[in-house]
């Protein structure tokens, strides 16, 4: 996988510093993964969510929320949003 938009990965640790380790973590992750469909997503992301079209991962135990779209077929992930657990809690997807 790909991730596009992985700017707003780095806005988002320049806010929250101590997200970094958890966030490039999950960068790493994504980038090393080759999911074909939502249930290989699940196998590597149990906690992982999906609401409508978009699937919002929990990263750095559950302190953090990233929203993405998944294009399985092109092999790409969108950052849409990312914030705090408490941030994520306000957001309407």
């Amino acid at each position: 996988m790909r991730i596009v938009t992985e700017k707003k990965i780095r806005e988002f640790i320049e806010r929250e510093p101590r997200s970094s380790d958890a966030m490039w973590r999950w960068a790493d992750a994504i980038e090393s993964s080759n999911w074909r469909n939502p249930g290989d997503l699940k196998a590597s992301f149990a906690a992982a969510s999906f609401v409508g079209d978009l699937t919002v991962f929990n990263v750095g135990g559950n302190h953090y929320r990233i929203v993405a779209f998944v294009h399985y077929r092109k092999q790409i992930v969108y950052v849409k949003r990312i914030g705090t657990h408490k941030e994520y809690d306000k957001w309407d997807l």
